[in-house]
This record gives C-alpha cells, sequence and structure tokens, in this order.
C-alpha cells in the first residue's frame, strides 16, 4: 500500500491579491511560512520516506518544513510545477477578466477548454503530473510520500486520482497550505483526505476565495 500526501505550498502575497501567479516565483508571505510550519508539524508523526516539491520557492519552502523533520532532503520535481498563465502572469484576476473577458467566463464555466495565451492547458498539466504520480508510485511502492505543489497541479491531480475528467475542476478546493492523502490499494486510488486544513484554525485568518 503506497501513500500520497499532496500538499499546496503555505500563502503568499499574489494569493491575497488574486494575482495569477503561475510560474512567477512570489515567495511565502509571513502568514505562509507559519502556514508551512503548522502543515509540517501535522505530518510530523508519519512515517515519510520521501518528499517531492515543485522547484518554485513558495512550494519549495513549504516542502523544507516538512522534510526537516524527517531528515529528509526535498527533491526538486519539475512535474507538479505551478501552470504556465501565459500572459496572465503577475496580473490580477480582475484586470484579466477586463482584458479576456470571453476566455476569463470560460475559465470559469468550462475549465478544461482552456489553453492560456503562451501558457498551458488542464490537459497538458494533467498528463506532466500524472506522468510522475505514476512513475513514483512504482518506485516508492509501499511507502509513503509527499508531493508540495499548487493549486493548478493539486486539483488536476485530485480529479485524476478520483476518476474524475478536468470538467471537475472547480468541484475541488484546494486552500494554502492544505493537505490530501490519497492511498494506492488493490490498483486503485482510495482518497483519505481531501483540502484538510484543520490543522491551521489557530491562525483564525479569514477565508479566501479559491485563487
Amino acid at each position: 500500500m503506497t501513500k500520497l500526501y499532496l500538499v499546496r505550498h503555505g500563502q503568499t502575497a499574489w494569493n491575497v491579491g488574486e494575482i495569477f501567479r503561475g510560474r512567477a516565483d512570489i515567495p511565502l508571505d509571513e502568514t505562509g511560512k507559519r502556514e508551512a510550519e503548522l502543515a509540517a508539524e501535522a505530518l510530523r508523526e508519519e512515517a515519510i520516506h520521501a518528499v517531492y516539491s515543485s522547484p518554485l520557492s513558495r512550494s519549495f519552502e513549504t516542502a523544507q518544513h516538512i522534510a526537516r523533520l524527517h531528515n529528509l532532503p526535498v527533491e526538486p520535481l519539475e512535474a507538479i510545477i505551478d501552470i504556465s498563465y501565459g500572459d496572465w502572469e503577475g496580473s490580477s484576476d480582475e484586470k484579466v477578466r477586463g482584458t479576456y473577458p470571453e476566455l476569463h467566463k470560460l475559465w470559469l464555466e468550462h475549465p478544461q477548454k482552456v489553453r492560456f495565451p503562451r501558457g498551458e492547458s488542464l490537459d497538458e498539466v494533467r498528463i506532466r503530473t500524472m506522468n510522475a504520480v505514476s512513475r513514483l508510485t512504482v518506485k516508492h511502492k509501499d511507502q509513503t510520500i509527499v508531493f508540495v505543489a499548487h493549486r493548478v497541479p493539486n486539483k488536476v491531480i485530485c480529479c485524476a486520482l478520483i476518476g474524475l475528467d478536468n470538467s471537475h475542476f472547480w468541484r475541488i478546493q484546494q486552500d494554502t497550505a492544505c493537505t490530501n492523502l490519497f492511498t494506492h490499494k488493490n490498483g486503485q486510488w482510495i482518497v483519505t483526505l481531501l483540502n484538510d486544513t484543520s490543522y491551521l484554525k489557530v491562525l483564525k485568518k479569514p477565508l479566501l476565495k479559491d485563487f
């Protein structure tokens, strides 16, 4: 039985500002740093064998908190880097909505049909992330591994592992520093945790929209 913990990085200033991040290397803010510490503490008692992270610093720093408690290195994994929003990166949701009204509407209603200008589609994200899941599930058979990534890759992976296509993207919530747990057993993935943030309650921070 192989266990996969899928963690989203802690909060950044661009999450709060509803700015499209993508490949921009935006660091954790002070709240995000504390969220990363709490997410790591929640996994302290788990027997973790490997920690993989998107190479972007907001994920890598979150992963370091987890790995440190288990005396493990963080292994960069390009396959789980954030989606490329292309021309949308660095722009606010409000600005994008005004500049690309039809594409923005399509993104909210039919995300599986969108390919961002000079960026990626959800299908492309699914191919690269699930190739990594398949490969590392074999490599770490009967072990527990952690992926630390981003909102979009996490949502896509969650959909894939529970048998949903990318049209269900918006039905999966992924708050900053959340934890998901999937167990591979008898040839199928079983969801045990989804968007768990119970350990963040001590922060008493306001809920952000899905961004």
